[in-house]
């Protein structure tokens, strides 16, 4: 079969004939896959910075988002049969360390990542545990399907606690971003800002529900914050960017008393002012890392079946595999929402 694959270290990908991949446990399921989507983790690879260089080891098939069908099942699978339509959480974890018998499976110990640690999705075929698949309501296309593992993200970060009647800020709208404003209206949500360095960002953020978006590189973030809520800030925060200025922002532009959701990862230690933004304020500040499992994949599936949840907006390219290149040159131009490869 072919697949984009790492295939060396450094930049860039190939797409290149490998091996179909088989069963070689009793508890794993081959899955046709139907459609996969372009993460930035993906393109981190892709580019090869310093995470990249330090944690996959090539040759690796890339990719972790999917959507598709069973057409094997192992020995010991249980609850899946051929034929089923499923989509993938792609941390795999052992179940066994203090995290996961905790019920804290999204931070357990010993986590490998599909397309990361172990081959992906990016391929004609995957083969992954069952307990890391979940069927899918049939009135969900592939194309929606596949981007369940990064709404995720978006879906715990924003609903780790109650946003209804709520002011929510969402500081970067890449794709999880925009995902996050989405949920917030599908949730109930007073109001939602949203800011970003990129207009085409911003016009997606207003088509998924934001009330208001501020591009940082022309406004002032806190001033504008200030003028909408009456001096007294928003009460949620949602950090999906990682970049050190947002962080700081995000901390500054919530009410006294609000909550702080970090979901972006900084390239660099960021310098917070601890007492004055954060205790002396009495916030509460969670570190977002992926998806509850499997609870968060039960409320997004919910919200998607019901029609209440609407992301299709945001799925702005569907493209052949062949085309992988492009898909990167978009998300490093900031000119996506989610880019999406449709499997022939």
């Amino acid at each position: 079969m072919k697949a984009i694959v790492k295939a060396t270290p450094g930049p860039g990908a190939s797409l290149v004939e490998v091996p179909e991949p088989q069963l070689t446990a009793p508890n794993q399921v081959k899955i046709r896959v139907l459609a996969t989507s372009i993460c930035g983790t993906d393109y981190h690879i892709y580019t090869w910075d310093a995470w990249s260089a330090h944690r996959v080891i090539p040759p690796r098939i890339m990719g972790h988002e999917f959507a598709g069908e069973v057409i094997e099942v192992g020995s010991e699978v249980t609850e899946l049969r051929v034929g089923d339509y499923v989509s993938g959480e792609s941390h795999l974890v052992c179940g066994k360390c203090l995290q996961c018998r905790l019920n804290q499976r999204h931070v357990c110990a010993n986590t490998r990542i599909l397309g990361v640690d172990v081959d992906g999705c990016f391929a004609p075929y995957v083969v992954v545990p069952e307990g890391n698949l979940w069927k899918n309501d049939t009135s969900v296309p592939p194309y929606l399907a596949c981007v369940q593992d990064p709404l995720g993200n978006a879906v715990h970060a924003t609903l780790v606690e109650e946003v209804v009647g709520r002011t929510v800020a969402v500081l970067g709208c890449g794709p999880i971003g925009i995902f996050a404003v989405a949920v917030a209206r599908a949730a109930g949500a007073a109001a939602i800002y949203a800011t970003d360095t990129h207009d085409y960002r911003l016009e997606l953020a207003k088509t998924l529900g934001a009330d208001a978006t501020i591009n940082v590189t022309r406004a002032n973030v806190e001033d504008f914050i200030n003028q909408q809520t009456n001096g007294q800030g928003v009460d949620v925060a949602l950090e999906m960017s990682g970049a050190p200025s947002a962080i700081q922002q995000a901390f500054r532009i919530c009410r006294r008393g609000g909550r702080v959701s970090l979901m972006g990862i900084p390239t660099k230690p960021v310098e917070l002012d601890l007492a004055e933004e954060m205790i002396f304020k009495g916030l509460t500040v969670y570190g977002i890392v992926g998806r509850r499992l499997y609870e968060t994949w039960s409320i997004m599936q919910s919200l998607l079946a019901s029609g209440r949840l609407d992301i299709a907006p945001a799925i702005t390219h569907r493209l052949s595999i062949t085309e992988f290149d492009k898909g990167m040159a978009l998300m490093r131009e900031g000119l996506c929402g989610k880019v999406v490869f449709l499997m022939e």
